[in-house]
């Protein structure tokens, strides 16, 4: 482990080294989490903890699609080392009590060239895209008993001759499939390679 010296605060990446640090805050408490990409490793600073991790013993990468209530458009990295620790990347930083800012361009340039320096360095980590294989099973099966949930409750309202009811729940079938249709089909397990990132899993 070893202490890094990096801005406490998120900043654009370096202008002569597009994509080679990266910074966002967790939360409004404590500062934020700055990570580098340096000739040795990925150096990285969470919360009381610091590391250089060499590209070698990055043992996993795991991009997804996490939106939440204040930020619809989030993504998140999850970097697995081979002696079992794990750092998070996220691609939005908390400025105020109401505010989570998106930082799309810095987070994607980061996470592109955290792929071209594993690459470079002949890295055999796994690269994951989605959600793990149970969580996504368990969303799929939801989403579908919604679904036939909705489509009965829509056909009983309409032989009942409540077409407000049926009207109503049809928009709600609606939005539900939108948001939550939209957030299993960017999160489908599966593999990729150094040069094919997934782009929707990417902002």
């Amino acid at each position: 482990m070893i202490g890094l010296q990096l801005p406490d605060e998120p900043t654009p990446s370096d202008a002569s080294a597009p994509g080679s640090s990266y910074a966002y805050k967790a939360s409004l408490v404590g500062s934020a989490h700055r990570f580098e990409l340096t000739e040795h490793g990925l150096a990285w600073h969470v919360g009381g903890r610091s590391g250089l991790w060499p590209y070698a013993d990055i043992a996993a990468v795991r991009l997804s699609y996490r939106p939440i209530s204040m930020q619809p458009r989030r993504f998140r990295a999850d970097i697995d080392h081979v002696s079992g620790a794990s750092v998070a990347i996220l691609s939005t930083t908390w400025q105020t009590v109401t505010l989570m800012k998106p930082q799309d361009g810095d987070y994607r340039a980061f996470i592109t060239q955290l792929h071209r320096r594993l690459k470079e360095a002949g890295s055999r980590a796994a690269l994951i895209g989605g959600l793990r294989t149970g969580r996504y099973g368990a969303g799929v099966l939801v989403l579908a008993l919604v679904a036939i949930a909705t489509t009965g409750l829509v056909a009983r309202a309409l032989a009942t001759g409540e077409w407000g009811g049926a009207l109503f729940l049809a928009g709600f079938a609606a939005l539900f499939g939108w948001q939550i249709g939209g957030f299993i089909r960017r999160n489908r397990p599966r593999r990729y390679t150094f040069d094919e990132l997934p782009g929707e899993l990417l902002p």
